[in-house]
């Protein structure tokens, strides 16, 4: 028998069947850890559901791979390297969490020198990354700094010379640290707007601008060969992967930004994330049972999407971080042995801003033909100082547009009726501060090991991003022959 095959035969209950079915549902399908609130009762999980995933967890040897991770083991195979994000806040092979905090050290250091106008006076931060190691970042500054801003930041990813002009019409670069954000520091798109970016201080009289530049990069040899001064490199480790890494010095922007105490913070939450994880039994484990959820909607409905709703302005940038972490992680083909996977992989994460996405997107989710499974992200304490009537009509909505996807409403007119049955969970924040920040982005990044692990994939390599990264670079160089189609727009656009 397949290790599927008790998963695969699931039944299909009703969600209004479920509760009144079992007068403890919300008990058993709930959990309160690091401040944060996990609802998944208004999703078709089943105790009998989540023994059989946890039967599969066992045949799949999550505790083993588990504990592999945070050992220090070479998880991610096909690049033969360990996977030591949760090294960066205390959690893992005692090694790489000496090596860690001597970064962290570092780092600490260079913030106090800045601090001190060792660099000159600073009123400004440009972030040049793309991918983790600009998402990660924009995320944390984005939901903290809105209070007490100690700088003006900005993290430019895009290659479209408009974004960077937008951060250079804001900032005067008298006053602008340039923070370089690259793994490899080879990354095109990152080099071409940080060439920029040095153009941009010379014209205006900056007499050295590389003397202005931080380096972020797990590859400090190549910043030297750049321009960057050794004592301004901060580095992380190969094993830490670019979705991963706003823990280690990617995060550089955010500790500047928010002072240091705010960012250690940030890694204690995520640190308390980790033990739960790695301490708690699969039934009361908050990244476990959140993947069994995302794995019966993939495998058993055949859900094709997924979408996070996070009804705070603060966590505008969730979802968008949250695709990069989840379908580059998981949108895989084949097994970590090379097998072709047979079952669908990760769903396609999409999402938005509520109440926003009530007025765009909520239609489809309540009476579209697609089944989506959502995920409501909310916080108890509010962020701003209105009338507190703002706060209680925008947790209100997160709250009623749960109740109303599982209810549903059948009235004689078929277009005004609602089928009901539509799964949701809800996260429900106490506060919105670093360290349950941390947490749940520590609860996202084991949900994607979880779901790796039962489909039995490599969560932590990404060459899908390649390809068309390389034919770009080939037809820049002219070594690139394309199809008819291809060719032709490269010629209307005065390319060839």
């Amino acid at each position: 028998m397949s290790d599927w095959s008790a998963i695969d035969a699931l039944p299909s209950p009703k969600l209004t069947e479920l509760f009144d079915a079992d007068p403890d549902r919300l008990a058993t399908f709930s959990l309160d850890v690091a401040g944060i609130h996990f609802d998944w009762s208004k999703t078709h999980l089943t105790k009998e559901a989540t023994e059989a995933f946890a039967a599969l967890a066992k045949a799949k040897d999550l505790a083993g791979k588990r504990e592999e991770m945070f050992g220090g083991e070479h998880v991610n195979v096909t690049e033969d390297r360990p996977v030591e994000h949760t090294a960066e806040r205390g959690e893992g092979n005692p090694e790489s969490v000496a090596r860690a905090r001597q970064y962290r050290a570092r780092m600490r250091a260079l913030i106090d020198a800045i601090e001190a106008d060792a660099l000159g006076p600073i009123r400004s931060i440009l972030h040049i990354g793309i991918g983790g190691s600009a998402l990660g970042p924009n995320l944390i500054v984005d939901a903290l700094h809105r209070e007490d801003a100690r700088y003006e930041v900005e993290i430019v990813s895009n290659v479209d010379g408009v974004a960077l002009e937008d951060a250079f019409a804001r900032f005067d670069p008298a006053t602008t640290l340039l923070v370089i954000a690259s793994k490899t520091f080879t990354t095109t798109e990152t080099m071409l707007n940080a060439n920029s970016a040095i153009g941009w201080m010379t014209e205006n009289g900056v007499e050295d601008p590389y003397g202005r530049v931080i380096a972020l990069t797990a590859s400090p040899e190549k910043a030297i060969e750049w321009g960057v001064d050794e004592t301004r490199i901060l580095p992380f480790s190969e094993g830490v992967g670019g979705r991963y890494s706003l823990w280690s010095s990617i995060g550089f922007p955010a500790a500047l930004a928010l002072g240091w105490d705010q960012f250690e913070e940030l890694l204690e939450g995520a640190a308390e994330m980790d033990r739960h994880f790695r301490l708690a039994a699969l039934h009361e484990n908050a990244p476990a049972i959140a993947a069994f959820a995302d794995l019966y909607y993939t495998q058993v409905r055949h859900a094709e999407t997924r979408a996070p709703f996070a009804y705070d302005q603060r966590l505008r940038l969730l979802p968008s971080y949250l695709q990069q972490l989840e379908m580059e992680s998981n949108g895989k083909s084949v097994t970590i042995d090379g097998q072709p996977l047979g079952r669908p992989s990760a769903a396609i994460t999409w999402g938005g801003v509520g109440t926003d996405a009530q007025h765009a997107v909520f239609q489809l989710l309540h009476q579209g033909t697609h089944l989506v499974p959502v995920e409501f992200i909310a916080v108890i304490e509010g962020g701003d100082t209105l009338a507190e009537d703002h706060h209680r009509q925008l947790l209100l909505n997160a709250f009623a547009q749960g109740a109303a996807l599982m209810k549903g409403k059948q009235v004689e007119d078929p277009a005004r009726s609602y089928s009901g049955d539509r799964p949701s969970s809800t996260l429900l924040l106490d506060v919105l501060d670093a360290r349950t920040l941390g947490a749940l982005i520590a609860f996202y990044e084991h949900r994607v090991f979880v779901n790796g692990v039962l489909l039995g994939i490599n969560s932590f390599d990404q060459f899908g991003v390649e390809l068309g990264k390389e034919m770009a670079k080939a037809a820049d160089q002219g070594g690139q022959t394309f199809d008819p189609s291809t060719t032709d727009l490269i010629a209307r656009a005065g390319l060839d």
